[in-house]
C-alpha cells in the first residue's frame, strides 16, 4: 500500500474521530463534570470529561471539529494530505509536550491538555509523524518539494 493510500485513510479516521470527539464533548450524555482537583480555566464553559476521561470544554471542542473538518477535506484531497498529516504531527506533538508541563497544562486557562488527553494525543501525533514524515513516497509519483 502506497504513502498516498495511507495518509488519506489515516486523515479519514481522523476526520471522522475528532469531528465524533467535538461534537461528543457538546453532549451531556457523553461528558461528566470535572473532579473537584481538576485545573482551573479561565475558559470554562463546556468544561467537562469526554467519555468520563479527556478534558475538554468549548475550545477543545472547536479544535477537535477543526481539525476533524481538515481530516475529513484532505481524504478527497481538497486539503493536501500530506501537508495536512505533518501539520497534524507537529501540533499534536506540541500539545503532548505542553500537556506533560505544569502551567502550560491548561494552555494558559483557554484549554485543557491534561490527563489522558496526553498519551491519547502523543499516539496520534507519533503515527502522524511516522506516516508523515518517515515513509516513503509513492514511486510512481515525485516527492513534495
Amino acid at each position: 500500500m502506497g504513502r498516498d493510500v495511507v495518509v488519506r485513510t489515516y486523515a479519514l479516521a481522523l476526520g471522522v474521530a475528532f469531528t465524533l470527539a467535538g461534537i461528543g464533548g457538546f453532549v451531556s450524555l457523553v461528558t461528566s463534570p470535572i473532579p473537584a482537583d481538576a485545573p482551573h480555566l479561565t475558559m470554562d464553559m463546556g468544561y467537562g470529561l469526554l467519555l468520563g476521561l479527556f478534558p475538554v470544554n468549548v475550545v477543545h471542542n472547536l479544535f477537535h471539529l477543526t481539525i476533524g473538518a481538515l481530516g475529513l477535506l484532505a481524504y478527497p484531497r481538497i486539503v493536501p494530505p500530506l501537508l495536512f498529516m505533518r501539520g497534524f504531527a507537529v501540533v499534536l506533538g506540541a500539545l503532548t509536550i505542553m500537556g506533560m508541563l505544569p502551567g502550560f497544562n491548561t494552555l494558559f486557562g483557554v484549554m485543557p491538555i491534561y490527563g489522558h488527553a496526553i498519551w491519547l494525543h502523543g499516539v496520534e501525533a507519533l503515527v502522524a509523524f511516522f506516516i508523515g514524515f518517515m515513509m516513503k513516497p509513492d514511486a510512481a509519483q515525485p516527492a513534495p518539494q
